[in-house]
């Protein structure tokens, strides 16, 4: 495609965005329904800002869900500590509910505007950043543009692009150059990623590693963690952290294939999402495995086989009780959730095959024998029995994993050097930071 067509391609998108924004109060109305928008704050995805704007620079950051979130929180912190203001951005109800207990004073959380340039336009009159950053793989066309019109710079931060994902850019080439030319700087997560970004017409790239490595451990309250121990007992635990839908049947199926040699196993599951806490409860119903529900209050007895834990913000608390941990969106093709999380709180790691969304660390981990593949249900309940009945191997595995995430941080900081460099920001103490 010609470089004319590829503009032309843009301009009829924006112009499209026009004619097509009278729908997108049905399509909010159909995510509301299935508790994917929340309608108290529906006028934030029109671009109508529920928030008064802070005086002095402020910059905007958009990350689209929970784990992009928890990864960005630190250089939120280091922004604020450098005198500027934060609007940060996300497009899931859950990462809202996180930001609401986790951003710091200087930053407010809003609803990302939808990509259609009314709606874009009027987030950007109202906010007026003096830069925007962008978390991973968040490319959308009507906002780049719109925000290169007012000379706004843009960096996308810890970027990652799958070979899948090259290819799909690749059919529509001159138009993956328009988009990706004007941004003004991509931070890659690692030179693989930074090759594809050139391919794709980014000019100024970095390969300057992943920096969810550089997070602080999740945290937990102290004294629930003690409660919590106190009824699990001397009780093996197993973990499902950041599960979808099929992989709550398949760690059920996996829990039930070890009662017979574990009976006093505890599975936990953590869901990605905990709206959809009553279709696992029907579902792990369904397979035998009637839990435990945290939402509920539910206690944790010696009779307990499996405990839901419907909560936002706690997955701190389940890696710290377990020593095994399968790490969801991997049985299914989600892409596979973080496990640098797992890494650094002493678990070994099990993970499906659908890891796309961190191809390079689930490798190094799997290399390290920190990390192992398992295909399906029977598959996750042989590497549990396995991984329990030889705990000096799954403490090999949880040593290496923290050994490995240990040495590959400094992501972070080469990260806010070069975001600092567009800000005219000096060094600032890592204090200042906070932990996110």
């Amino acid at each position: 495609m010609t470089s004319a067509l590829a503009q032309g391609a843009i301009t009829a998108y924006r112009s499209c965005g026009r004619l097509i924004s009278p729908a997108a109060g049905f399509l909010l109305d159909v995510r509301a329904k299935k508790g994917k928008e929340d309608r108290l704050r529906r006028n934030e995805r029109f671009g109508r800002a529920s928030a008064v704007r802070p005086d002095g620079s402020l910059v905007w950051v958009h990350a689209a869900s929970v784990g992009e979130t928890m990864s960005v929180m630190p250089i939120i912190h280091w922004l604020i500590g450098s005198g500027h203001s934060v609007v940060l951005t996300t497009g899931t109800v859950t990462s809202a509910a996180m930001a609401a207990t986790r951003l710091p004073a200087g930053a407010v959380h809003q609803y990302v505007p939808l990509d259609l340039a009314p709606y874009v336009a009027r987030f950007l009159d109202h906010w007026q950043p003096r830069l925007a950053l962008f978390v991973e793989s968040e490319i959308w066309p009507a906002t780049i543009v719109e925000l290169e019109r007012r000379g706004v710079p843009q960096i996308l931060v810890n970027g990652r692009l799958s070979e899948r994902s090259l290819r799909r850019w690749l059919h529509v080439g001159g138009v993956a150059r328009a988009l990706f030319g004007r941004l003004s700087l991509v931070l890659a997560q690692s030179t693989l990623d930074a090759g594809r970004f050139r391919r794709l017409g980014a000019a100024e790239v970095e390969a300057v590693g992943n920096i969810k490595l550089d997070c602080e451990p999740l945290p937990a309250d102290a004294a629930e963690l003690e409660r919590l121990r106190t009824m699990i007992g001397s009780r093996p635990v197993f973990l499902a952290a950041s599960t979808h839908q099929g992989e709550e049947t398949a760690v059920a199926r996996a829990a039930a294939a070890l009662a017979a040699t574990v009976p006093d196993l505890l599975a936990i599951v953590v869901p990605r999402h905990p709206n959809r806490r009553d279709a696992i409860v029907a579902e792990l119903g369904s397979a035998g495995m009637a839990p435990a529900v945290r939402s509920d209050g539910d206690a944790i007895t010696p009779a307990t086989p499996l405990y839901l834990a419907d909560t936002l913000g706690e997955l701190g608390l389940f890696y710290r009780l377990a020593s095994i941990a399968f790490v969801g969106g991997s049985l299914v093709p989600v892409g596979g959730h973080n496990p640098v999380e797992a890494a650094q709180l002493d678990c070994a790691i099990l993970h499906g095959p659908h890891v796309g969304n961190a191809a390079d660390l689930f490798a190094a981990l799997d290399e390290a024998d920190a990390a192992r593949s398992v295909g399906d249900a029977d598959e996750l309940a042989g590497a549990v029995a396995a991984l329990l009945a030889d705990r000096a191997t799954s403490g090999r595995m949880a040593a290496a994993g923290a050994a490995l995430v240990a040495q590959a941080r400094g992501a972070l900081d080469r990260t806010e050097r070069l975001i600092g460099r567009h800000l005219d920001v000096g060094e600032v103490p890592v204090a200042q930071r906070g932990a996110g």
